[in-house]
């Protein structure tokens, strides 16, 4: 490669908590001196990327923005057409599963329907709370990143196939305990509770109370 290839990390700071798990980019190797990168908050940064990682962005990017960059790729952890929509990992762990697909994808203008670049696993032992989760996503992130990079620009493709299936946004009345079950009835969902923006809650007589977790 002769030429500078220009790759941008687009973050939000709504929703930073992977922000917080990349930024700096020191986790990348060098795979050659032709990578050029930058990571910004804000779309009015991002002007002729050749690839461009959007992480963790809940905002809605134009069409137009899209076809300014060569490529855009994004994150979905769910086995795609499968697990479309919000907060994959929160309603699989929910389901009880222990391991959770994660592809990298093009982010196109329909909902998590762009073409597979890469996929690999996070694999938890059901005792992981959110914070451990978070770090499960983030290093599943990273892997996939890197390979891409380490392939760019002779990197294959997969056309999602079969039934879509969809996540619907999860809501404040989700995180809702029912203080009449069992914590084990309802660790999982203890389990992906942030403590700080949205801690699990229950209402008893009347009157509401907070409930957070951590591991010792």
């Amino acid at each position: 490669m002769d030429t500078t290839i220009k790759v941008g990390f687009l973050f939000d700071r709504d929703n930073d908590w992977i922000y917080n798990e990349l930024k700096g980019l020191k986790w990348l190797p060098e795979f050659s001196s032709c990578y050029e990168y930058t990571e910004t908050f804000d779309t009015r940064d991002v002007t002729g990327i050749d690839v461009l990682f959007i992480l963790g962005y809940t905002k809605i990017l134009r069409a137009e923005f899209l076809v300014s960059n060569g490529l855009n790729l994004v994150i979905h952890e769910s086995a795609l057409p499968q697990g479309k929509g919000f907060s994959p990992v929160q309603w699989q762990i929910l389901e009880g599963a222990n391991e959770i697909p994660v592809c990298l994808i093009e982010a196109t203008d329909s909902v998590d329907s762009g073409d597979i670049f890469g996929m690999t696993t996070i694999k938890l032992d059901r005792h992981e709370l959110m914070p451990e989760i978070r770090l499960a996503q983030a290093n599943a992130t990273k892997e996939l990143i890197i390979t891409f990079l380490n392939k760019f620009p002779e990197c294959s493709k997969v056309t999602q196939t079969g039934i879509a299936t969809y996540y619907r946004r999860r809501l404040r009345n989700d995180d809702r305990l029912d203080p009449d079950k069992t914590i084990r009835e309802q660790f999982n969902q203890l389990r992906i509770v942030d403590n700080n923006l949205y801690p699990a809650y229950f209402d008893i007589d009347g009157v509401r109370y907070f409930l957070r977790i951590t591991k010792v």
